[in-house]
Order: C-alpha cells, then sequence, then structure tokens
C-alpha cells in the first residue's frame, strides 16, 4: 500500500512541476506582448505588472516543488518550457515552426521521459 501511496505522490510533484513550468512559460508569452506597445505606457507596464507576478508565483512554488525533487530532476524538466515557448508563439503570435524545432521538441521530450525512467 506504501508504494501506492508513494507513486501518487511522486505523480502530484511531476504534475505540480509541469504546472509551475506552464505558468513560468506565460512569462514569455506576457513579455512579447508587452514589447508591442511603448516603454512606460499603460499597457506596457499593465502586461510587465503581469510578468512579475507570474515569476513571484512560480518561484514560491518552485521552492516547494525543490523539497521533492532532485535538483536535476527538476531543472531537467524545466526544458519543457523552451516546448511551450513554440506552442504558444504559434498559438498566440502565429510564429512559424521549423523541421528542426519539432526535432528539437521531440528530443527534449525524449530526454525528459529517460530521466522520469532513470530516476525509478
Amino acid at each position: 500500500m506504501k508504494s501506492k501511496e508513494k507513486q501518487w505522490e511522486k505523480l502530484k510533484t511531476y504534475v505540480l512541476l509541469h504546472g509551475i513550468l506552464l505558468i513560468y512559460s506565460f512569462t514569455m508569452v506576457g513579455s512579447k506582448m508587452a514589447s508591442s506597445y511603448p516603454l512606460m505606457s499603460l499597457p506596457f507596464l499593465f502586461l510587465y505588472g503581469l510578468v512579475l507576478g507570474s515569476l513571484c508565483i512560480y518561484a514560491l512554488l518552485w521552492q516547494q516543488v525543490l523539497k521533492n525533487l532532485p535538483l536535476t530532476m527538476a531543472y531537467g524538466n524545466k526544458a519543457v518550457t523552451v516546448v511551450w515557448g513554440l506552442i504558444w508563439g504559434r498559438l498566440l503570435f502565429e510564429e512559424k515552426i521549423h523541421g528542426f524545432q519539432i526535432a528539437g521538441s521531440i528530443v527534449i521530450m525524449i530526454g525528459i521521459v529517460m530521466m522520469a525512467g532513470e530516476e525509478k
């Protein structure tokens, strides 16, 4: 029974980790959106305020994840933000995704899966 509970806790930690990394990826979106407005304009300040708020939430939650995961595992998973950046770029800014970017994303995902499997 303890094995099931331990697996459940680990799964919750990984879900939390990737939720936090999703929040972190939104900071890229907010930064790009803010860059389209003049410096110190109201929309710029609002968007950058959202970015800073998101970074504060990310930093606080990141510390909680580090309590339950080895540093190598936590930072190894952080590479998924590159994949999120590609997705947000395509969906929100209509940026083109090229073959090498897709290949790089696949390599990142394989690496994350391999790291998670290695931990077992």
